[in-house]
């Protein structure tokens, strides 16, 4: 297996990273002391970020430090400014963000900070999915010791930057890992998406300007402050930079959670990392960043894991959670179960999304259960085109389209047969059973 520098899961792999004793013993929240007692203009920390060409690591890879710029000044605007870190992992292969919060939550703490500092922001938002209690009990010990130590709350280091943090645990909704849907869960209603415009940065919490940044990627704040952008440009592509966690799962012999630089093939990743196809069978296809992302067929293997290369092969990046469907795999199967998980999670705000998921789920159902029709494949590819791309308020109609798209796309063939086969034709048969006394 060949070796890559590694810095995110660096304290995480740490017996005991998560107490702060171990975390500072380790350097921890030296980033935050260099700008605040240097101290380090909050433009200079925006412009070292932007510089290191960090891109968000919660599935649209914008850019983290043009984000930041977007902040309003606060000379001209006196709102309240707010930071959101969005922690409700719920995309379907990702786990990722959770093995940060666990095991290292005090290097989310610090680049929240370091964040704030740099917005010029007095609040973070921290919103966990409801499933991770492990996560929320991690952070919430985390908070606590920082707080007493003077990390968090008023004067942090007795500095005039004062800040406090916040843990809010979601109700096991996947559209709050919207970054809409989130804010409006913040404040106590339903966690429906809002229309955009207006976006976060004029228009967030509670009106005001707000910034919403994923775990991965604040994560890797403190360390582009302490090594500069220079260091961070020496790991992965020239487009996307620095290293990222690759959640591999599925049909492979080591599942699990990998830090990698930008731009490795994914054929590398799958055999190095996860050990190759389970039982020594054949790749079938494969999911580059979560469900949402759509299927690429095992020709595409080779395809290197990056922004641009996967875009380029005909999908996205996404949480960069791969994964692995072997030779054994039905697609019908894979479909239904994933049709079903946005039927259940769709709002229902928009029509194309509320009647499509549920049609999607219903026909990929009807099909693996030998009850397909004719014009059942024609049907799911009109149903999915008129769902996506950017047709409703969030992306959640998108997401549930566009792995239907590919599965019509790359497996049509399979599909027809088994709608007229009746069955999977990829299932076990049916077995027999010798009925006692039958002669």
């Amino acid at each position: 297996m060949s070796a890559h520098p590694t810095y995110l899961l660096a304290n995480a792999s740490t017996t005991d990273a998560h107490e702060l004793s171990v975390y500072r013993r380790r350097g921890g929240y030296a980033a935050l002391e260099k700008v605040l007692k240097a101290p380090v203009a909050p433009a200079h920390v925006i412009a070292e970020v932007k510089a290191s060409g960090l891109r968000g690591r919660g599935g649209a890879g914008f850019p983290t430090g043009l984000k930041w710029s977007f902040m309003p000044d606060p000379a001209k605007d006196p709102r309240p400014r707010y930071l959101a870190v969005n922690a409700d992992e719920s995309e379907p292969g990702t786990c990722k963000d959770r093995i940060l919060m666990e095991r290292d939550p005090h290097g989310l703490l610090e680049g929240a900070l370091i964040a704030a500092y740099a917005m010029r922001i007095g609040a973070v938002y921290i919103y966990i999915r409801g499933e991770y209690r492990a996560s929320y009990k991690s952070l919430e010990k985390a908070i606590g010791e920082a707080r007493g130590a003077n990390l968090i709350g008023d004067r942090i280091l007795g500095t005039d930057f004062s800040c406090e943090v916040h843990l809010h645990q979601g109700a096991g909704a996947y559209i709050c890992g919207e970054e809409t849907g989130l804010m409006e869960s913040l404040e106590g209603k339903r966690g429906h998406p809002r229309p955009k415009p207006p976006f976060p940065a004029g228009s967030g919490l509670w009106a005001s300007p707000t910034t919403v940044n994923n775990v991965e990627t604040i994560h890797n704040v403190p360390f582009i402050v302490n090594r500069g952008e220079a260091w961070f440009r020496t790991m992965g592509t020239p487009q996307s930079t620095g290293n990222f966690l690759c959640g591999i799962s599925g049909h492979v012999e080591r599942p699990g959670v990998y830090e990698l630089p930008f731009g490795l093939p994914a054929r590398q990743i799958l055999e190095e990392q996860a050990g190759g196809v389970w039982k020594r069978r054949r790749l079938k296809a494969w999911f580059p960043g979560g469900s949402s992302t759509g299927l690429l067929p095992a020709s595409a293997i080779d395809v290197k894991m990056d922004h641009d290369s996967i875009k380029a092969a005909g999908s996205m990046f996404g949480t960069a959670a791969m994964v692995i469907l072997d030779e054994t795999a039905c697609v019908v199967r894979a479909s239904h179960v994933i049709a079903r998980f946005y039927d259940h999670e769709s709002c229902g705000q928009c029509s194309q999304c509320r009647e499509g998921t549920q049609w999607l789920s219903q026909i990929f159902r009807r099909i693996e259960e030998g009850d397909g029709r004719e014009d059942d494949v024609a049907t799911l590819e009109s149903l999915a085109r008129g769902m996506a791309p950017g047709k409703t308020i969030c992306a959640l109609s998108d997401a549930a389209a566009i792995p239907t798209l590919s599965a019509v796309k790359l497996f049509r063939d399979e599909l027809i047969e088994c709608i007229r086969a009746q069955r999977d034709p990829l299932a076990a048969p049916e077995p027999t059973y010798a009925v006692a006394g039958a002669h």
